[in-house]
């Protein structure tokens, strides 16, 4: 029903009617009328338009009206034919960057961007001297003129797609860069493609009619409308007939293709814009070992910004670690360094940075894509919209463990329904798109599950759903804990949902850690200033309705603005002047209990 969205408008019914008259001609006109478009009249020669020849005759008596009929084939088919190339070509340059070494994507993208700065009809005139004149010469020239156009258009819409999260999930399973390209990139832009490939049409049609008419496309005995047009040129001012007609019908093909592509255009963004619009505790320390051990990690970017900065902690088997921040705090960045996820320029560097007892940058992608599970913030943008959710889920088993398609199939559905999908068969079967937000939700924890996880990063999990659905959400990453030991890393702004679901909190801000504590002593020993402002920002059942809302006063700074001091201190009640020019590091104040603050404990204890 998608593909019969341009149909429902005026102007699209009306181009599609007018594309299928062409195409009918471009087939048929050639098999009922080629003979009479070729028959030699020496007693008609130049005549005007008359009942037995509508548009008059050529030089040498034959009927010009039926040769428009008959040069449709012709011309629609160099046309089609040159913008097939021309596309095809753009396409490869278009997205051969992203297979390539990147000082060779480098090369192809500056050269493409070149070739973007001239006009397309000096490139074609230009490709037509060099290929020289003729049919052949004709559709090359025009061809490399289009292949600019496009190659930039698919770069710009192979970008827009690879920073999606399904794609950074594919990567995160072993997908090479070329099956990357073709089984994920390239079917979610097929639409804009292929809508401006059929504008493209058009002018190229236009394009092919203007090389015949200046005598360097079609050459005699053969004809399209362009060259019709040059030879009814030259009596236009005794009989313009001759001229009009293949004038006529390069005007009317030419608004066939492009009024078309306009409309589907149209229908395209409009689906855009509605798909839019709508346990026993096991607590540690960075010092001891663990299934994820990090230690002094930075995630830097050009320019010196460094937006996740000397970040140290541990994860255990079965533990339930929340990491709470504000938004721009480091939290999102540091799971991505953690999931091998930081693409170029951004740099990784740590102390040591180990899963599972190995580095983390030695663990091969099988392993990592079979012990580490990774459930995004938005499941829209983390599956491909492009195919079904099963078959999405049964990749992760015939990638990591050498499931066949069929075994890989049936432990997607088994995966589906360990969420608590109902109908998981049927729903196996259908597209992202069909599914609510909490159910795709749960599709992602799926997806994580079809390997053996060790460990689940859940960033972010529940944002944006309602607290019904969220409750569910927890519930079921508690149960992947209890049901199969596995760890959990929670990412949250929502410092009261840590509070209920986890063992341990690890407070960040400016890209650092300020805080470590156990949940159950969080709204009781917190000491880090940060911590106590964000515990007073939630309201609960016993807030004075009238005194207005607490608030932090300020904003975090940007990862490029941290200068001297402690990046916490523009917007701390206790701040002094140590504060404003030395960054305190992560001090001890019990064995499981670490906060990054000048002040003395009695000081912190008394701004709660």
């Amino acid at each position: 029903m998608r593909r019969l969205t341009v149909l429902r408008s005026p102007v699209g019914a009306a181009s599609a009617v007018l594309l299928t008259v062409l195409l009918a001609l471009a087939v048929f006109a050639p098999i009922l009328w080629g003979d009479r478009a070729a028959a030699i009249d020496t007693d008609a020669l130049q005549q005007g338009p008359s009942a037995d020849h509508l548009l008059g005759t050529d030089q040498l008596g034959r009927d010009i009206f039926f040769r428009v009929l008959v040069a449709t084939r012709l011309t629609i088919g160099l046309a089609l034919l040159a913008t097939m190339i021309g596309v095809v070509t753009g396409l490869v340059l278009g997205s051969v960057p992203s297979v390539l070494p990147r000082w060779a994507g480098r090369i192809v993208t500056s050269a493409v961007n070149i070739a973007v700065a001239f006009p397309g009809l000096l490139l074609a005139l230009f490709f037509a001297v060099i290929f020289g004149t003729g049919t052949i010469g004709a559709v090359l020239a025009i061809a490399f003129a289009i292949t600019p156009s496009f190659a930039r258009l698919t770069q710009t819409l192979t970008a827009s797609v690879s920073g999606r999260d399904f794609i950074a999930a594919a990567r995160v399973c072993g997908v090479g860069r070329f099956r990357l390209l073709t089984r994920h990139v390239l079917p979610n832009i097929a639409e804009p493609l292929v809508i401006n490939a059929t504008l493209a049409a058009g002018s190229a049609l236009t394009a092919f009619a203007g090389l015949s008419f200046l005598g360097i496309g079609v050459q005699a005995p053969s004809y399209d409308w362009g060259r019709l047009l040059g030879e009814g040129l030259n009596r236009i001012y005794i009989s313009p007939a001759p001229a009009l007609g293949p004038a006529v019908a390069v005007v009317l093909a030419g608004l066939a293709f492009n009024l078309f592509g306009e409309a589907a255009a149209a229908g395209h963004r409009q689906r855009s814009h509605r798909a839019a619009t709508p346990q026993p505790k096991t607590v540690g320390s960075p010092a001891d070992g663990g299934l994820l051990t990090v230690r002094n990690l930075h995630v830097t970017f050009p320019g010196g910004i460094t937006p996740v900065r000397g970040v140290s902690f541990s994860v255990h088997n079965g533990e339930m670690i929340g990491v709470v921040g504000e938004s721009g705090s480091g939290k999102s960045l540091t799971a991505l360094a953690v999931s091998r996820l930081v693409e170029h320029p951004g740099s990784v560097t740590a102390d040591t940075l180990e899963f599972n007892g190995k580095p983390l940058d030695s663990t091969p992608d099988r392993e990592l894509g079979t012990r580490l599970a990774m459930v995004f913030q938005d499941p829209t943008t983390s599956f491909n919209p492009t195919k079904r959710i099963g078959r999405q889920l049964a990749e992760v088993s015939e990638v990591h463990q050498g499931f066949d398609r069929k075994a890989a199939a049936a432990k997607a559905v088994d995966r589906l329904d360990a969420v608590r999908i109902p109908e998981p068969e049927r729903r196996a079967k259908q597209y992202p798109h069909e599914f609510s937000g909490g159910m795709r939700q749960r599709a992602m924890i799926a997806m994580g599950l079809m390997g053996e996880p060790q460990l689940v990063i859940a960033d972010e999990p529940t944002t944006a759903l309602d607290v019904t659905v969220q409750r569910e959400v927890l519930k079921l990453l508690a149960r992947i804990r209890e049901v199969r030991s596995a760890a959990v890393l929670l990412i949250s702004h929502d410092i009261t949902v840590v509070a209920q679901t986890c063992d341990r909190v690890l407070v960040m801000y400016a890209g650092r850690i300020v805080e470590e504590l156990p949940t159950d002593e969080l709204f009781t020993a917190a000491r880090h200033p940060y911590t106590t402002a964000l515990l007073k920002a939630v309201p609960d059942l016993d807030t004075d309705r009238d005194a207005p809302l607490a608030v932090i006063p300020g904003r975090p700074p940007e990862p490029g603005e941290i200068g001297r001091g402690c990046p916490f201190a523009p917007r701390c009640p206790l701040a002094d002047d140590q504060c404003r020019t030395e960054e305190p590091e992560l001090r001890t104040l019990r064995q499981d209990h670490r906060v990054a603050c000048w002040k003395s404990e009695t000081e912190l204890a008394g701004v709660r």
